[in-house]
């Protein structure tokens, strides 16, 4: 009796699996259901196969998404001008990929992305650095405290990594409770917060972010590697 579903043989073979198919179908996912969804049984699930096969090519989640990761900021690049602004515009597009997908960057800080283009936002950070004129012992810690300040800065306003979490108020949200806590500071309990509310407030997110870098270089350069 003939088979209703066709004969195997007659079925186009799957593509043989790889990390870049694995990180591209998680993408997909990412984009249409969130990180959370994101999980070694669904992409595998995605793929057509089953969660041990994903083992020969990322560990866990946690390393799965750090690959992910990695293949997102591989499209960092300086926009022209001073070293300064082609350091600010590098760290502002990785931060631009940890924001546009959210928990990313909680999954950073769990296991930091060490791939192809990871390496490679590392010798750009560390390059505008000395070409900057610091010392290198100093831009090679630098390379460190600039990403990790880029990746906790996004990481705080990320979705909790967790589905059993309730995720926290949108940033406009937040951002109207804090200017209200702070101006309506008791000026008895609180005077330097009650007198100062507007400059705490003051500036953009990008302003902040730039001026954040710019302290955060010139504290790199200055200080020494030794106490």
């Amino acid at each position: 009796m003939p088979n209703p579903g066709g004969s195997r043989r007659d079925r186009p073979a799957k593509p043989a699996l790889s990390l870049q198919w694995i990180v591209a179908e998680t993408i997909k996912i990412i984009r249409t259901e969130g990180l959370e969804r994101a999980t070694m049984r669904r992409v595998a699930q995605a793929l057509d196969t089953g969660p041990a096969s994903l083992y020969v090519y990322v560990a866990n989640t946690a390393e799965l998404h750090a690959a992910v990761l990695d293949e997102l900021i591989g499209a960092t690049e300086p926009e022209p001008g001073d070293w300064m602004a082609r350091l600010q515009s590098v760290l502002g597009s990785y931060a631009d990929v940890l924001f546009t997908y959210p928990g990313l960057a909680r999954s950073a800080l769990v296991l930091r992305p060490t791939g192809p283009h990871a390496l490679r936002l590392y010798d750009q950070v560390l390059g505008l650095l000395l070409e900057g004129g610091i010392a290198v012992e100093r831009a090679a810690w630098g390379v460190d405290l600039l990403l990790q300040h880029v990746t906790a800065t996004a990481a705080e306003h990320s979705a909790p990594a967790r589905a059993d979490v309730d995720a926290p108020p949108d940033g406009a949200a937040q951002m109207d409770v804090l200017r209200g806590a702070l101006r309506g500071a008791d000026p008895v309990e609180n005077p330097h917060v009650a007198a100062h509310a507007e400059a705490l407030l003051a500036g953009t997110p990008a302003q902040r972010q730039a001026w954040a870098i710019r302290a955060l270089v010139q504290g790199i350069a200055t200080t020494p590697t030794q106490s």
